[in-house]
Parts: C-alpha cells; structure tokens; sequence
C-alpha cells in the first residue's frame, strides 16, 4: 500500500513539516489528526476546500480525521493574515454557522462507524477558569516568542489587540485536549497556521511529555501568487444558496492555464498520470482539461446530478447542446418592457451596478440575443423575448437567461 505522504507530495499539497519522521509515522501506523475550522461564516468556501481534500486524502489511506469547528476560538477570532480585527460575533450567529458548516463537511468526509470524529472547541474552551487557564497554559507561552511568529508580527504596527494574542493560547489547548481524549498525534492546516501548529506541539510535550506533529498544506493560489476563489459576487462558496453551481462550475471552467493542473491535482481525485497529460495540452486543447477540471470539482461539491446539470448548461451556451434549463435566470416582468435595460440588468443581479453596466457596454461587453449593445440608454423591448426568454451575455463567458413572467 502506497504512503500517503508520497501522495500529498506528488500532488502538491505539503508546505511544511515539522518533523522529517512523519513520513514514517504516516506508512507504519495509521494515526488520529486534526483539522480546525473558524465558522466566520454559515458556510465554508473554496479556500476551506482544499482542506476538506487534505483531510480526505488521510482518510482514505486509513488515518482518522477529526474535524474541529472552533465555535470558542470563533469567540476570539484568529488573527492570522488579518490587517485588523476581526468582527465580533454573537453567540446566536456562531452556533448557527457552526451547525451549517458541520452538516457540510459530511459530503466530504466518512463520519461512519467511527471513522472520523466531529468536535467543537466550544465544549472545552467556554468553560475554562480564566485564572486556571492562565496559571497552567499561559505560564507554557514566551511573550518574546509569540511577538516573533508571522500572525502577529504584521499586526504589532497597527495594532493588536489582547483578545487577539490569545487565540495562539487557545488553538494550542485545543491540540492539548485533543490529544488527551482521542491520543490525536498530528495537526494539519494552511501555511498561515504554522506559527499556531508549533504552540500546540510544544504545550502538548510540555504538559504530557509527548512529542506530536504538524504538517501544512499550500494555500490556493494561482500562477501569479494571488488568492484563488474571488469572484465579482465574492467568495466562492460551497453552499449552492450562495454560488450556484452553475457559476461555481463556471468558476473553474475559466481559470487561466496554467492553474489547470495544479488545481486538478488540488482539488480532484483525478490520478496523477491524468492530471499531467491534461495539464501539459496547450492552446485549444487546454479547454477539455478545464471541462475535466470544472465537473469533478463541482460533483465532489454538489453531487453528480448538479455537475451534470452545470455542464449542459454550459455545452448549451457554448453550441454543444441545446439544454437551456440550468443557466442562471432572472424572471422579468411584462410591467417591465420599455424600461431601462441597464436598470433591468441591476435589479436582477447580471451586472452589479449602473456605473458598471455602462463601462461594460461602452468596452462592447454586453449582447442580448448575440446582439451586441452599444446603447447605454437602450431599453428593455418585448421583441427580446423568443419563446419568452432572451439570452444575455456578460463579457465573455458569463451567460444568464431573462424570463418574462
């Protein structure tokens, strides 16, 4: 049986380790890890995806996952890769995102049976006597330590506040408590968590004397070192209510070349050898890898059925096929014909502001029906509708059907 470390090397995943054993550990024993998720929001995105697959590849080579959702660290907030603070949130609103993201993470990993556990800090950290805590944490953590980790060195300038400094204190106990109540032995994570992970192995072999690991995957990037997962909207969500799957297929049906195969390597379970005779088809050809890329990413997210669906659509528009059911549609009302067409186009969500509305139809972005606009006062005429419905096209790959109701 292969090593799982030669895995998530082969297909990118690792950036750091904190140990040159682990790779040992993972092909001799079959270990209990964690991975911890913020719920600063009711759903996870793109850049909490790459995780989830993290986690899944350990689990498929028989490791154990636990899924923390941090719903006391939340409290606090983490400031790594933050210019300032985060916003406070209510109770209420936590443990609302905090019953969202769990139910979301079962698409992804195998609860079954014991075969990975779900965890909220909450359960040990809410209950903590701040001056015990302090006497028998704090005491393990160097102020002039912690000042030199990345999280907090960026943040000393403008300012960071000692809520903030504390959550270091806290991911370390939640490695504490996990090794304690499920002999957890590795944390995983982004790189912007590396500062963290260490805290946590040191308290642990200073409270337990026992030495535990860490290994960190690269963050989504793409070729240019920017953030992946950012679009007009927003994140990218993994929750359909806030990207469709149509867009989110989309999404990656249009990322730049040379991202296709890392991302297919990332985000897929495509086999290697597949991967890198996609990734290295040029000019044209390159688009069957982004089709390849886009539908198995959109069926580990929403399921085969919705993947499906986003691809006909997507054929659709681009003279593959004739299903016009699953592109993104805007009802439209008959009170509604004769007004303007760029008012029409921003009530419905097609472009998302006037302003920009008129630069796209000024740069000769905008068609309706593959009639190009070059109107920016053109109003919305009833003879746009065929059959009731008419086809719009935002730039050069955003499509979206008006339905007159």
């Amino acid at each position: 049986m292969s090593n799982v470390y030669d895995i998530l090397s082969e297909r990118g995943y690792i950036k750091q380790t904190t140990h040159d054993e682990i790779k040992d550990i993972l092909g001799k024993e079959k270990i209990t890890f964690y991975i911890g998720f913020d719920p600063t929001a009711d759903s996870l995105h793109v850049g909490h995806f790459i995780a989830l697959m993290f986690m899944a590849h350990m689990q498929r080579a028989g490791h154990r996952p636990i899924a923390l959702v941090g719903g006391g660290t939340a409290m606090i907030g983490d400031p790594s890769g933050r210019t300032d603070m985060r916003k406070m949130m209510t109770k209420e609103i936590i443990d609302h995102n905090v019953s969202c993201i769990k139910e979301q993470m079962k698409r992804f990993i195998d609860f079954t049976d014991d075969k990975a556990i779900l965890v909220n800090n909450a359960d040990w950290l809410l209950d903590l006597n701040y001056i015990e805590f302090i006497r028998d944490i704090g005491s393990c953590f160097s102020v002039n330590k912690m000042l030199t980790a990345e999280c907090f060195k960026q943040r000393l300038e403008k300012g960071l506040s000692f809520l903030e400094f504390n959550y270091m204190l806290m991911q370390g106990y939640d490695f504490l408590e996990l090794n304690k109540k499920y002999n957890c032995t590795m944390e995983l994570g982004g790189d912007d968590q590396w500062s963290n992970m260490l805290a946590g192995i040191d308290l642990v072999r200073r409270k337990e004397s026992k030495q535990v690991y860490a290994m960190t995957c690269a963050l989504l990037t793409n070729s240019e070192g920017n953030k992946m997962g950012k679009t007009a909207k927003g994140a990218l969500w993994l929750d359909p209510k806030k990207t469709s799957p149509y867009d989110f297929y989309q999404y990656w049906r249009n990322v730049n070349d040379a991202d296709v195969e890392k991302c297919l390597a990332l985000l897929t379970f495509v086999p290697m050898e597949e991967v890198r005779r996609l990734g290295a088809l040029k000019d044209a050809q390159i688009n069957e890898a982004k089709k390849v890329l886009a539908y198995e990413v959109t069926k580990l997210v929403h399921g085969e059925d919705e993947a499906k669906k986003a691809q006909e659509a997507a054929e659709a528009l681009f003279g593959a096929g004739n299903k016009m059911d699953n592109v993104p549609t805007v009802e439209v009302g008959k009170d509604k014909i004769g007004s303007s067409l760029l008012e029409v186009l921003v009530e419905g969500g097609i472009v998302p502001s006037k302003s920009e509305g008129r630069r796209l139809i000024q740069q000769g972005g905008l068609t309706v029906n593959e009639e190009k606009i070059t109107d920016v006062n053109s109003k919305l005429e009833e003879n746009f509708f065929q059959d009731g419905s008419a086809l719009v096209k935002r730039g050069k790959k955003k499509f979206y059907k008006l339905q007159l109701k």
